[in-house]
């Protein structure tokens, strides 16, 4: 049984969810999170701690980042998007129980901007260094970085800021760096 309530987005993600872990959910009903919602997930962190765990796409990043606003210091799990990919779409209701299980395995504590901010080790620049902005291939590099580290694809903004809020260490992103180059990725 995981211990924190994990934030999804609906009925169908809690389902597959169910599948592959035993766990308590919280449906957040789509992007427009009402207060009600918001109030139950406090409570929850409070009690028990939130893991949010959203489809990789546009509306799952807003509630991820409206969450995360609301309730600073939650964990937060991510699929890629191969992983959510279904015939109907993209979410956590197409990933196989494997794949969720990994993500919740691999699930990363965030830390309040200010208070992460002041331990930050990536900068802008190794971004850059890195291919991971200002490169041809910035993007389908960041979608790899951001499995290997286990924070999810984001624009190069919202890489960094990720970076940044899971505090990546330089360690940690020289070897997800190696790897990416050991696996053939262009630089």
């Amino acid at each position: 049984m995981i211990a924190e309530m994990i934030v999804v987005e609906g009925k169908e993600d809690t389902v597959a969810v169910r599948r592959a872990v035993e766990a308590d959910t919280i449906e957040t009903g789509g992007s427009a999170i009402n207060e009600a919602v918001l109030r139950r997930i406090e409570l929850a962190y409070e009690r028990r701690g939130v893991i949010v765990f959203t489809d990789p796409d546009v509306p799952g990043e807003k509630i991820r980042k409206i969450v995360a606003e609301r309730v600073p210091g939650c964990k937060h799990a991510f699929l890629t998007r191969d992983e959510a990919r279904g015939k109907d779409g993209l979410g956590v209701e197409h990933a196989k129980p494997d794949a969720i299980r990994k993500a919740l395995e691999r699930v990363r504590s965030a830390e309040p901007p200010a208070a992460a901010a002041a331990d930050a080790e990536i900068a802008w620049s190794d971004l850059i260094d890195a291919g991971l902005i200002v490169h041809a291939e910035a993007a389908s590099r960041r979608e790899r970085m951001g499995e290997l580290l286990g924070i999810g694809y984001a624009n190069g903004k919202q890489f960094h800021k990720r970076c940044v809020m899971f505090r990546i260490t330089r360690t940690e992103f020289a070897e997800a760096l190696e790897q990416l180059e050991r696996e053939g990725a262009t630089s």
